[in-house]
């Protein structure tokens, strides 16, 4: 069955992706010993790599040990032993496709109980109405702290290349640090990194000249970007097509769109705008308009299950479709399509009021079918949204505790 989902795509690295179905990242939080990937992580991406997906992203990988979205993230910095990372890589290219490494700073978006630093372009706390106290409140960052912070994703870049990985992806999207910087409503900067979205941008921007500077030129680099922040005053789609053209000239290979952070979950599809209503394609509107001036091709996420819907966003001119929730439940799902086939079972949305409490549950639920992907389960896509929190939490819990003494460990080895 001919399609152009099934098309390759060659990128400006001259790197060429086998079709044009990705792997969203999603974050797995099963990092083993030493916040590193085992074979949890192994497992569940030659299982991702057999399905007939032509570009696999991973979750977010941490640049810096202290700055953790979860205590089971995996942290890949100049100390971390690389050859964790290269089986990763090879079980990630094992079923013939490529697989890029999401490289990611959480900035203020910590968790209160988290060691570490809480770090953001301003103090401005993360506001989740009674959820907010959740959060640690962040400390505004010093120039040279922000140098670091470049430094730290440049390392860690040439350090995937060096693991084996096709590329990395700059998560600058979700209310992460690099989004924090683009935000007017976090980023209250009244020096060289606020104000103006050049200023806004120029974190990102610089990132994104000492990853290329370090890498080769036949490594891919893209950029995780959100089409809207989906909040009154923040980062909106004309934000988003500024950047997309700031970054055209540094040697970006492909920009994927996405949405919202914490404060407007609409990633998960609970956003705060309702033209992100939609079942699927949350995004699609707005990537149509961002489509139309791009100078890079364009990658969009969010809520896509079903071929028809797949086609739909090709037909706009978007270059790749990213599917994450969809592939933890079907992780053939890609070959399914090429069979004329689709997914036998889809994870309902979470229709709680709490909106913050929804997006939690959602993404728990989305974990839980992950684990057990990685332990060759079968997949339970009934799960009761509420249980499958309150297992993340056990497993949130336990994670605290062997992050808490890693890092430990690792600042008295350092002499900090």
């Amino acid at each position: 069955m001919s399609s152009e989902l099934f098309s390759p795509l060659p990128l400006r690295s001259g790197q060429v992706l086998r079709n044009r179905i990705a792997k969203a990242a999603m974050e797995e939080n099963m990092a083993g010993e030493g916040q590193l990937p085992d074979q949890r992580l192994l497992s569940l991406y030659r299982r991702w790599a057999s399905g007939g997906t032509g570009l696999l992203i991973t979750g977010n990988v941490m640049v810096h040990a202290e700055a953790l979205t979860g205590p089971g993230g995996v942290v890949l910095d100049e100390h971390a032993p690389l050859e964790p990372f290269t089986e990763w890589a090879r079980a990630g290219k094992s079923g013939g496709g490529v697989i890029w490494m999401q490289i990611n700073h959480p900035g203020r978006q910590v968790q209160a109980d988290m060691p570490g630093v809480a770090w953001g372009p301003s103090d401005v706390a993360v506001s989740l109405g009674r959820h907010s106290s959740r959060f640690g409140r962040p400390v505004a960052m010093t120039e040279e702290q922000i140098q670091a912070t470049v430094t730290r994703y440049a390392i860690t870049a040439r350090r995937a290349e060096e693991a084996g990985f096709d590329g990395v992806e700059i998560h600058a999207a979700h209310g992460y640090l690099l989004s924090q910087f683009l935000s007017p409503l976090v980023n209250t900067r009244t020096d060289a990194w606020g104000g103006s979205l050049e200023n806004r941008a120029r974190m990102l921007l610089d990132i994104v000249r000492a990853v290329r500077a370090t890498v080769s030129p036949s490594f891919t680099v893209a950029v995780k970007l959100n089409s809207a922040d989906f909040q009154r005053g923040g980062f909106d789609a004309d934000d988003a097509r500024q950047v997309i053209e700031m970054l055209a000239p540094l040697g970006v290979d492909l920009v994927e769109l996405s949405g919202g952070s914490y404060e407007s979950p609409a990633m998960s599809g609970r956003p705060a705008d309702s033209r992100t209503q939609a079942r699927e394609a949350y995004f699609l509107d707005l990537a149509r308009d961002l489509v139309r001036t791009s100078p890079l091709p364009l990658m969009l996420t969010g809520g896509i299950t079903r071929r028809e819907t797949a086609e739909k966003v090709l037909e706009s001119g978007v270059a790749i479709i990213g599917m994450g929730t969809a592939l933890a439940v079907t992780p053939d799902l890609p070959d399914r399509w090429r069979d004329g086939r689709e997914a036998d079972h889809r994870l309902r949305p979470v229709t709680w009021s709490d909106k913050a409490l929804a997006s939690a549950a959602g993404m728990a639920q989305v974990r839980h079918q992950m684990r057990r992907i990685a332990r060759n389960r079968r997949i339970t896509p009934h799960t009761h949204p509420a249980v499958a929190l309150i297992s993340e939490q056990r497993q949130q819990r336990r994670a605290l505790r062997s992050y808490r003494t890693w890092l430990s460990e690792t600042r008295d080895t350092a002499g900090r």
